[in-house]
């Protein structure tokens, strides 16, 4: 994965941090 994430990529973050509700577990899918 790039270091520069495009602004698709932090809101997919974004979106699966809101799904979890919890940004760990949001990490964890995506990384």
């Amino acid at each position: 994965m790039s270091k520069r994430l495009p602004p698709l990529n932090a809101l997919r973050v974004f979106d699966a941090a809101a799904r979890h509700l919890s940004f760990t577990r949001a990490a964890e899918e995506l990384f």
